[in-house]
């Protein structure tokens, strides 16, 4: 009978505990953007295709951090890339309190690509970090738990970010000092997450990859010194692709959640934040779900039948159905859940030494964020409801990828 691989040794609890709180704190800060793009349309008079540049502010800097924060990672460790991660993420918050001074959209936006620095390099280290803390037979299920309390940050997100800047202040107001306050609290935080991180010791971490095949060979055909180049990894370069379409479906979902609720279904501002939240919560009751049905359907199979039922949802949505189209938005998200970090696992399978590069590459993937709202923004100006018609073109991508470009090739 073979080994069982263990969700997690004790040895690295306390580390998986902090570890996770980065999921938790990025999931916060990413579902608030969500709400600045509502309240930037009123408080600096812009556009719902304008306020779209928020999300390209946040993933466009994962383009550009995701790469040296893989390079930062090889060289020098987890600990220091959880720190260079955490101290970009602090910077970027306490930036908003000179942004609102100047009552800049361009301004905040330099402070949100500096907060999606932080995130990229938070993000390129934390995958694998989780993944080495224990056997990759069960990194999927590690990270997909990990990824839950990412949507428990998402989920309270929209409900602090709406009852700051719509309960305090009304949308349209040009006072920001709500929003200052906002994220100098969270800064805050995140200056206290770093302090923690300084006296926190690391163990000595094996490959996740090497350590299974050390367990039972026959579990995994391990390239412990791969032979062949990263990009020659059909498996991996899918997940890149793959993790752009979901990372686009889910910025444009997001991005534009609170119109659907305020021009559909007739919702105020304050209520429709409040929806929101609701809305994350579906996609951490997804991520817990999937994190148990793992223990009896493959991920790639669980992926692939989210997928197909994310399709139609979308359609449904499109259809303008009152509380039906509503109730199919919320399960966007719960199916969504589990995309990414499964994603994330899938692509990073047998891939030995090259692992730590290869999480540089599919954190970058989430560029997709940084375009697709902007493509959205421009249907939503017309009608939001038919602009979730285009997230359907991202799950095909991500269907396939579950059905068959998943599989590792020796």
């Amino acid at each position: 009978m073979k080994q069982q691989a263990p969700f997690i040794e004790k040895k690295y609890l306390v580390n998986f505990i902090f570890v996770t709180s980065l999921f938790l704190m990025w999931g916060l800060l990413h579902s608030m953007s969500d709400v600045l793009n509502k309240y930037f349309q009123g408080a600096l008079n812009v556009s719902k295709a304008q306020s779209g540049l928020i999300q390209l502010s946040v993933f466009g800097a994962y383009f550009v951090m995701s790469i040296p924060a893989g390079y930062f990672l090889k060289k020098f460790g987890y600990k220091p890339g959880v720190l260079l991660g955490l101290i970009l993420f602090a910077a970027g918050t306490f930036l908003f309190v000179p942004a609102a001074n100047a009552n800049s959209f361009g301004f905040f936006r330099i402070a949100l690509f500096i907060m999606g620095c932080g995130m990229a390099t938070l993000e390129t280290v934390a995958h694998p970090f989780a993944a080495a803390l224990g056997d990759q037979r069960s990194s999927d299920r590690r990270i997909n738990f990990s990824q839950s309390f990412n949507a428990l940050g998402a989920t309270a997100g929209p409900f602090i970010a709406s009852w700051f800047l719509f309960r305090i202040t009304a949308s349209n107001s040009a006072d920001l000092s709500s929003l200052k306050y906002l994220y100098v609290s969270i800064g805050l935080v995140l200056t206290l997450l770093i302090v923690a991180f300084l006296f926190l010791k690391v163990p000595v971490l094996n490959d996740p990859h090497v350590a299974a095949a050390e367990v039972d060979p026959e579990v995994v055909n391990v390239d412990i010194a791969p032979a062949k180049k990263l990009f020659w990894h059909k498996h991996f370069v899918w997940a890149v692709v793959a993790q752009f379409f979901n990372v686009a479906a889910q910025a444009g979902t997001w991005a534009f959640f609170i119109n659907y609720g305020h021009e559909v279904m007739g919702f105020s501002n304050l209520s429709s934040g409040r929806y929101m939240s609701i809305f994350m919560a579906m996609m951490m009751l997804g991520r817990f779900t999937g994190t148990y049905l793992m223990n009896f359907i493959a991920p790639n199979k669980l992926l692939a039948c989210f997928a197909a039922c994310s399709i139609l949802m979308c359609i449904i949505v499109a259809q303008k159905l009152g509380w039906t189209s509503y109730i199919a938005l919320m399960m966007i998200n719960f199916f969504f859940s589990i995309m990414f970090p499964t994603i994330f696992s899938l692509g990073l399978k047998n891939l030995g030494s090259h692992t730590q590069q290869a999480s540089s590459f599919i954190s970058m993937g989430v560029v997709g964020g940084a375009f697709f709202p902007l493509i959205m923004g421009q249907v939503a100006n017309h009608d939001v409801a038919q602009a979730y018609y285009l997230p359907i073109i991202c799950y095909v991508v991500i269907l396939l990828f579950g059905l068959k470009f998943y599989k590792v090739q020796h």
